[in-house]
This record gives C-alpha cells, structure tokens and sequence, in this order.
C-alpha cells in the first residue's frame, strides 16, 4: 500500500509541477519517463471528480458531446506528437552540438535553467498562436470548445506541433540537454491539464506567480 500511495503522490505531483529535481533528471534520453502518458489516469479521475463536484453543486452540467470531441483530439494530437518530435529533436541536436555553454546534466542549475527555458519559450510560443495567423489557424481548435472544464485542456491541434518547437530551440545553443528539455516540456504540458476549470476559485498567493484557473478563464473568455 505505501508504494501505491507514493506512486499516486508522485503522479498528482506532475499535474502540479510539483516534482524532485534529483528523481527528474537523466543523462540519457532513453532513460526519460514519458510522464504525460503516465499522467493519463489522472486526467481521467481528475474529469470524474470534476463532473461530481459540478453536479453535486448544482451547476451546468457538462456536455457529453463535447468531452468526447475534447479527448479524441487529444488522442490524435498524441499520435501525431510521435512523427513531429522525432524531426524536432533531430534539429536541436544539430545545435546542441553547436552549443555556447556547457552545463553539467546533473547539477540543480541545468534543471532549473531548462524549467525556466521551456516555460518562457511556451509562453512566446502561446502568445505567437494568438497574434500570428498560420499559428492561430491550429490553435484556434483548442479554444473552439463551448465549454470550459478539465477535458478542454485535452483538445489540441494535431498541427500546433510544427509550430511549437522553434521556441525552444535557442535552449540547445545554452547548453540544455535533451533529456532536460524533454522532461520539462513534458511537465509544462500536464501542468496546463489543471487550470482548465471552473471549479477552482482562487489560488491566494499563488496567482501572483503562477498561471492559474482563474488566470485561465479570462484567457478563454
């Protein structure tokens, strides 16, 4: 039972970013966890208790039809994540080897230079889907839900990859290590699962820092 327990801890961890540098970093990328698969049941329990707690409040239900439009384009922009990733990744390894600075695989440092890293690249990358056309053109399917809730996290374009990995190319030429990448774009990925919802108010403090649910809201109108 403990080892379920801590394997359930850790699991719910990764939708929060809420992980250990020194059980997150690999020097092979072979070695990296693919932590989004991982984190699928807890997509799936997190959308139930959500529904629960929608009902037992009393308010709008959530539409079946669209749930499952949500999730099937989540299921299809997976696949198609596992032609693109291949070519990106052949690319930033052109420029890692090209790179200015060397930073040591295992050192805190590296960990959190490359959480930082992906964490602004998305957030050039999120705000191009919104200003540049070609870009909108993909993301716009993640906000052509009617609703908001925790599925909706799930509907991604099957195109937005070719778009997205540009922006953290320049992280190679720092000295990012592959597995380091790959491990935070990952973690950057689930960590967008909890914020679309409606259930959660107000995260106090946190606001002030952190993207968040009611943050989020306001993006999707």
């Amino acid at each position: 039972m403990a080892g379920v327990a801590t394997a359930v801890a850790k699991g719910v961890g990764t939708l929060f970013y809420a992980v250990s540098p020194n059980e997150t970093t690999f020097q092979d990328v072979k070695d990296v966890p693919n932590y989004t698969n991982e984190a699928v049941p807890f997509f799936v329990v997190f959308i139930l208790l959500e529904l629960l707690v929608t009902y037992f409040k009393g308010e709008k239900k959530i539409r079946a039809n669209d749930m499952y439009t949500s999730i099937l384009h989540g299921v299809v922009y997976d696949v198609i994540g596992m032609v693109v990733v291949g070519f990106n990744l052949f690319g930033y390894e052109w420029l890692y080897e090209r790179r200015l600075l060397d930073l040591d695989w295992s050192s805190p440092v590296t960990w959190w230079v490359a959480a930082l890293g992906v964490d602004m690249g998305y957030y050039w990358f999120h705000r191009a889907t919104h200003e540049v056309n070609l870009a909108w053109a993909s993301h716009q399917v993640h906000h052509s839900s009617e609703e908001y809730n925790l599925s909706t996290a799930l509907r991604q374009s099957m195109w937005q990859r070719y778009f997205s990995f540009g922006f953290y190319q320049p992280l190679a030429l720092l000295g990012v290590p592959m597995p380091a990448l790959l491990v935070h774009l990952q973690f950057n990925l689930v960590f967008q699962f909890w914020i679309h919802t409606q259930v959660v108010d107000n995260c106090g403090p946190l606001e002030w820092i952190l993207n968040t649910p009611s943050h989020h809201r306001v993006h999707h109108g």
